[in-house]
């Protein structure tokens, strides 16, 4: 046992209630669920006569086809029903197919439905009756995915039911268990039990329904290790097939965006399972505000992934993102385009082919699933060994969420101990997200000018940083360079309530609130957090910086708008990045300067 495993010490530490949900009622119940629940079909289905998308992957693997996913799902149902229309029709015309299209659910729709109208509203679609999801995957025939914002949320198991009625195959998505949180809903045990119940349901429906979790929505981008995040992918294949009989299936792609891993991690994604998978995302870390350099990166990651699969299938749909996506939602005729794009690359590919050396390839992907196969062993190992039951769903997904990922990589990770790193541990393979972050909060440092990093780190700030989603990179890079200028950090929480979080700044006497905010509620949450202030008598700066949009209440556009200025206007520090704040704190004064 390695002296970071041994912190490990008691089932308490983790799982400290004397009593948990009745497993078998669960799965119980979760199953007279699935026989109530009326199979639906979709125009996808209808079209190409198969019962699932996996049995259309399967026929399309044969064939030797790339297949291609696009990400929708704006505010407005009509608006996504004739957009998921208008592409399919667009490329058909061209030639061009569309297999699958991933459909992008508000935040709102984790909330259970009579809970929904009084809860934070983001910028995705919110489908109020079951007739709308039936209506949207009877709008083309083509695959509907349900991902974000169903199992592993307190609404996954009338979501999953409202999904599989209206045609669905592939839900998701079982990471969001680990590490969201909806605002103002604490109780982990009954969103434990609606998970378990969850799956159990699509598990028992009477279609070949997959269970899909997206790696890089969950811990995987908050691992330094890449290996961690494939044993987790291993761990939750133990969860879902061996203990429920269910089929699992992973997503990936976001955060990673070196060609190489890349294609090892998809390779290495072929080796444990064979499941066709749902999709591949776009490499989204690598865009940013130029547009000719998103195309660079565009055609970068595709042109690897569309190698990959044709070198390796394994069922995984290719989702070109459009170079706009860095700054906000993209429209319909930009997806059609970067279809195009993407179509145009398939046709060209096999001149790519024969440079790749797969020898490399599958090194690096051997290298993962070894690496994989150790956290996962440790894990169970080291689980059971203080008496939690990893035959036990329940037990497990509990556990995994309160440990989070830092503690998970420190105790089971299979590189060496090196307490000088982030994770604590040498990676395997390194997680560009949590590199990524350290060198930009380096660089960030490295230019800040010697009078002003003199002047911050006199003030002796206190800075209270927390996020208002689950989007918590942006934190935990102002935490880095802050705790480098010598600035004590108070930590606000990750997804807190506006009343926790005005709590939290004032307990700890800070002078500032550092706010990161992306899921398209930055006006309400700050609105909500300076009532709080204002109840319990705070007044502090609050900087606020990360996707500042909303879409306008009453408003009849379903793409959000900046609301910068209106943040501005309601007393909010307004940061487009984190320079902006540095060089605020340089003339503001701390709570001791006032003092004295």
């Amino acid at each position: 046992m390695t002296s970071a495993m041994a912190e490990l010490t008691k089932r308490a530490q983790l799982l400290p209630e004397p009593e948990l949900p009745d497993l078998a009622a669960l799965i119980s119940e979760g199953q007279r669920l699935a026989r109530e629940v009326s199979i639906g079909r979709s125009a996808f289905q209808d079209h190409y006569d198969v019962a699932s998308e996996a049995e259309y992957k399967r026929m399309r693997a044969a064939q030797g086809q790339v297949m291609l996913n696009a990400q929708i799902g704006f505010r407005d149902q009509g608006k996504t029903r004739r957009s998921c229309a208008e592409i399919y029709e667009a490329l058909d015309k061209r030639g061009y197919r569309v297999d699958r299209f991933t459909m992008t659910l508000d935040r709102n729709m984790g909330y259970p439905s009579a809970l929904r109208r009084d809860m934070p509203k983001g910028t995705g679609l919110i489908l109020d009756e079951p007739e709308d999801w039936q209506a949207l995957t009877r709008s083309a025939p083509v695959a509907p995915h349900f991902g974000d914002f169903m199992i592993g949320m307190p609404a996954g198991v009338e979501n999953a039911m409202a999904a599989l009625a209206a045609g669905a195959t592939t839900i998701g998505n079982i990471s969001h268990f680990y590490n969201y949180r909806m605002l103002y809903m604490d109780d982990e045990i009954e969103r434990a039990a609606t998970t378990v119940k969850a799956m159990a349901l699509v598990v028992a429906a009477p279609v070949e329904a997959m269970l899909s979790s997206n790696n890089d929505d969950g811990f995987g981008p908050l691992f330094s290790d890449l290996a961690c995040s494939l044993g987790l992918v291993m761990i939750e294949k133990h969860i879902v097939e061996g203990l429920l009989g269910g089929r699992h299936v992973s997503v990936f792609g976001n955060v990673i965006a070196n060609p190489l891993n890349r294609m090892a991690y998809q390779r290495a994604i072929g080796r444990i399972t064979d499941n066709p998978g749902p999709m591949i995302v776009g490499s989204t870390i690598s865009y940013g505000t130029d547009d000719d350099a998103n195309r660079a990166a565009l055609a970068n990651y595709l042109t690897f992934d569309i190698a990959a699969q044709q070198l390796g299938p394994t069922g995984h749909a290719m989702t070109p993102i459009p170079i706009t996506e860095y700054e906000r939602i993209p429209d319909t005729d930009e997806i059609i385009e970067v279809h195009v794009f993407a179509n145009r690359l398939i046709e060209q590919s096999d001149k790519v082919l024969p440079l790749i050396d797969l020898e490399k390839v599958d090194a690096a992907a051997e290298k993962l699933v070894e690496g994989g196969r150790r956290f996962k062993d440790n894990t169970l190992r080291r689980f059971g060994e203080i008496g939690i039951d990893t035959d036990n769903p329940l037990e497990l997904l509990l556990a995994i969420r309160r440990a989070g990922a830092r503690r998970l990589e420190r105790w089971f990770g299979p590189g060496e101990e090196d307490e000088s790193t982030i994770g604590g541990r040498r990676p395997i393979v390194s997680g560009e997200n949590m590199v990524g972050l350290e060198e930009g909060s380096r660089a960030c440092l490295d230019a800040i000018l010697p009078a002003a990093r003199r002047a911050i780190r006199d003030h002796g700030f206190v800075a209270c940083v927390a996020t208002s989603d689950v989007h918590e990179y942006g934190k935990i890079m102002v935490e880095h360079i802050l705790g480098g200028l010598d600035v004590d950090v108070v930590d606000g929480g990750v997804s807190v309530d506006p009343k926790c979080l005005a709590e939290a700044a004032r307990d700890g006497e800070a002078d500032f609130i550092a706010l990161s905010t992306y899921n398209g509620i930055a006006l309400s949450y700050l609105g909500a957090l300076r009532a709080e202030m204002e109840g319990i008598g705070l007044d502090i700066p609050v900087f606020v910086g990360g996707r500042l949009n909303q879409i306008p209440e009453g408003s009849n556009t379903s793409l959000p708008v900046d609301v910068s200025g209106k943040l501005a206007e309601s007393g909010a520090e307004v940061c487009h990045d984190v320079h902006e704040m540095l060089d605020r704190l340089v003339a503001m004064p701390s709570a001791r300067d006032r003092a004295a």
